[in-house]
């Protein structure tokens, strides 16, 4: 069963609105403080990246629609710093907190611009690929997690059981089925994989559209 956030290719959620260069970076004062606080829990490393987005995946349907982008991010962080024992939910209603074992690795003001800049490079060492540019390739059915029951994938149901083609391939990275479940990094061959758009969504805008998707090999059988 797939989760409310795999939204690709669905009726009724309203015309997407682009932005423009000219918009502000947040739209919100509120904005700016929701990713603050997120960047300096994240860095007091009791998660990795694939855990959050998997936390913000967990919402209950209800809230994830109701929610907007920065609600999503404040609500799943609650969940989380919650789940692994930063606060307690007193806490978050306006207890009176604890000093936190964690404090000493607080992220100060003046270490995010360098932090943002490095970013999260997820490219590591791992095995040789098994695809080659060019061949074809069929994804996984449905689009699930394997390791863990309902557990999070970066395979999108709207490309599931679709033969595709191998456009590029870009070394390892890390594996984030196993990653968001603290199952290690298990670094895998990820590759571009490029889709008939007709076939992904059952009619194109325009003849020869196609659809790319950044996938694992895990998620891939080759086509005879």
């Amino acid at each position: 069963m797939s989760r409310v956030h795999d939204m690709g290719g669905r009726f009724g959620d309203g015309a997407v609105m682009p932005g423009s260069e000219n918009d502000p970076v947040f739209a919100q004062d509120w904005h700016a403080r929701a990713l603050a606080v997120t960047l300096a829990a994240g860095a007091l490393g009791q998660w990795n990246l694939d855990v959050s987005r998997h936390a913000r995946e967990c919402l209950s349907p209800a809230d994830y629609m109701a929610f907007s982008y920065y609600e999503k991010w404040l609500a799943a962080l609650a969940d989380l710093l919650v789940a692994r024992g930063v606060v307690t939910r007193a806490e978050l209603a306006g207890a009176a907190p604890d000093v936190s074992p964690l404090a000493e690795r607080a992220m100060r003001a003046e270490a995010v611009a360098g932090a943002l800049a490095r970013g999260g490079p997820a490219s590591r060492d791992g095995r040789a690929p098994r695809f080659a540019k060019g061949d074809s390739v069929r994804t996984r059915r449905p689009a699930r997690n394997v390791r863990v029951a309902g557990g999070h994938t970066r395979l999108p149901g709207y490309v599931a059981g679709l033969v595709g083609t191998i456009e590029r391939l870009h070394g390892c990275h890390v594996f984030p089925d196993a990653n968001a479940h603290d199952q290690g990094e298990q670094p895998e061959p990820l590759y571009t994989v490029v889709f008939d758009a007709a076939e992904a969504w059952g009619a194109a805008e325009a003849p020869g559209d196609t659809v790319s998707c950044d996938l694992w090999e895990s998620y891939l059988e080759p086509v005879a």
